[in-house]
């Protein structure tokens, strides 16, 4: 067993009980017919979508729904800047946070609202390739502010093989294990999800579990499931609560062992389980992940965060998810669990896209200005669009990612609104490619409440954070946003016309802070 310095799992561990049992056997994203995409790809020459000029970066607003204490993302762009640029992000912590925030009788701090990951929690209809790499799908609808509608980019990769078929993982758990973790139910329950685990893990795979609290240990090196899962038993119940929270060590710790059991043709990635809330050693996410610079360059181990606790520390994570080439959840109860476990973590063993950055191109001829909704922290000069050194996001099969624009559309604007180009590295080759979509003015709905069902459920969630991050917390700051009452009586109608049992819980939670407020 090799020391570091610091161990500890965090209060959440109790939702991940029977759902890690399905880890990994096969459950898959699925994907369903959708709207409008261009077959156009790139693969390294020339981009032959006619794009407006690039401009320096201006600082128009947006200045319909005026409101008290504005936030900064109401910055639109204005001519002759008509290009939107961001990298991927399928991080979907911040609403699952919020609702765990809402059911304990509190608003969630506007700091931890992050738009982009409530519109990224929901189903979507998007089309799907039948490769590797990405459908665009463009479409849209009016507001009920005059001239203001919301543009949704959406794109899709293939489905998740149904039958599980994907390259070996070599999985390096790092489990955090305080002393808050020896009350009933915490660590007792994440001993017996990660036994569980164990014995549905395939013979090819394999495990390393590093543990942190106020020093690291290497459990268990990296070890072949094939033959040893008694001794990979023996390390999980051997897992005791101790003292404080060094994050810092235990990721590099994590990395180090990670690094000494690299499998060559395995996905290598650590799986982070924690509050985040670092109280020892290092706390700063830029700092810990210099440590582990080389690792993460050189070899391509990425990282994949699990969220816990009540007490959560949503900052720290999302910025080591961000730029460690990962992405986060967050897990509040045991449906949350199955859903992490059985279908989040199983489709990012394998990725079907690196780096992948994505670039909106508005036609100054129909679109007066706009704004992307949220990516705060994921946005990306126009320039480095196709410079691959530049860090994307990573992408595996059975994601969609989706953006929204409050777009102000020209009096009388027809033709050619916008043009979507998703650009991202083969994971094995680094061969570049590029595909595209594009919107037309006539394919603007007339209304976000009347239009496509799952268009609709985007612009809820939208409205939702939008409000949930604006002082008050009675209107936000995007076109024809309701009050929290109103939006929460459409979300009711939506949950009904939807039969979806994500949307119903999402107008819970609408209705849920319309009442605290």
């Amino acid at each position: 067993m090799k020391r570091h310095g610091t161990r500890r799992p965090a209060g959440g561990l109790v939702a991940l009980g029977a759902a890690c049992g399905l880890l990994l056997t096969g459950c898959s994203g699925g994907g369903d017919s959708g709207a409008h995409k261009s077959d156009a790809s790139y693969d390294g020459g020339t981009h032959d979508v006619p794009r407006p000029p690039a401009g320096p970066e201006g600082s128009g607003r947006y200045e319909g729904g005026e409101r008290e204490g504005g936030q900064e993302s109401r910055d639109v762009a204005p001519e002759p800047d008509h290009l939107s640029t961001f990298a991927l992000d399928v991080d979907t912590a911040s609403y699952g946070y919020a609702r765990r925030t809402l059911d304990e009788g509190r608003l969630p701090d506007p700091s931890t609202v992050r738009p982009e990951e409530f519109v990224n929690s929901f189903r979507q209809d998007y089309p799907r390739p039948d490769g590797d790499g990405f459908t665009v799908t463009v479409d849209g609808a009016r507001t009920d502010e005059e001239g203001w509608s919301l543009v949704r980019v959406g794109l899709a990769t293939r489905t998740a093989d149904a039958d599980g078929e994907r390259p070996p993982a070599a999985l390096t758990f790092v489990v955090d294990v305080s002393g808050s973790m020896g009350e009933p139910g915490r660590l007792d329950l994440a001993r017996e999800a990660l036994g569980t685990m164990t014995d549905r893990l395939r013979d090819d795979d394999s495990v390393a579990l590093v543990t942190f609290s106020g020093e690291s240990e290497t459990v268990l090196p990296m070890t072949r499931l094939d033959g040893n899962r008694g001794e990979i038993h023996d390390a999980i119940d051997s897992l005791e609560p101790t003292d404080s929270t060094n994050l810092g060590a235990g990721v590099e710790t994590g990395y180090e062992t990670a690094v000494e059991g690299l499998r060559k043709g395995a996905t290598n990635r650590v799986v982070l389980v924690s509050d985040a809330l670092a109280n020892t050693g290092e706390t700063e996410a830029g700092a810990i992940l210099e440590r582990i610079s080389e690792s993460r360059r050189e070899h391509g181990i990425t990282l994949f965060g699990v969220g816990v606790g009540s007490d959560y520390g949503d900052a720290l994570m999302e910025q080591l998810a961000d730029r460690g080439d990962g992405h986060t959840v967050y897990v509040s109860d045991e449906e949350d669990a199955r859903e992490v476990f059985c279908e989040e973590l199983p489709r990012n063993i394998e990725l079907t896209a690196r780096d992948a950055k994505a670039q909106v191109a508005f036609d100054p001829e129909t679109v007066a200005e706009f704004r992307l909704v949220g990516y705060d922290n994921r946005r990306v000069a126009d320039d480095d669009f196709r410079d691959d050194r530049v860090d994307g996001g990573e992408v595996g099969p059975g994601h969609t990612v989706t953006a929204l624009y409050a777009v102000r559309t020209r009096p009388g604007a027809e033709g050619h609104l916008a043009t979507a180009t998703v650009r991202w590295l083969d994971p094995d080759s680094r061969t570049p490619h590029e595909e595209t979509g594009d919107l037309e003015a006539d394919g603007l709905a007339e209304s976000v409440w009347r239009a496509r069902p799952r268009l609709t459920v985007t612009a809820t969630a939208a409205y939702f954070a939008d409000a949930l991050r604006a002082d008050g917390h009675r209107e936000g700051s995007l076109p024809g946003a309701p009050g929290l009452g109103e939006l929460s009586e459409r979300a009711e109608s939506l949950a009904a016309r939807t039969e979806d049992a994500d949307v119903r819980e999402l107008a819970e939670a609408i209705r849920t802070a319309d009442g605290l407020d």
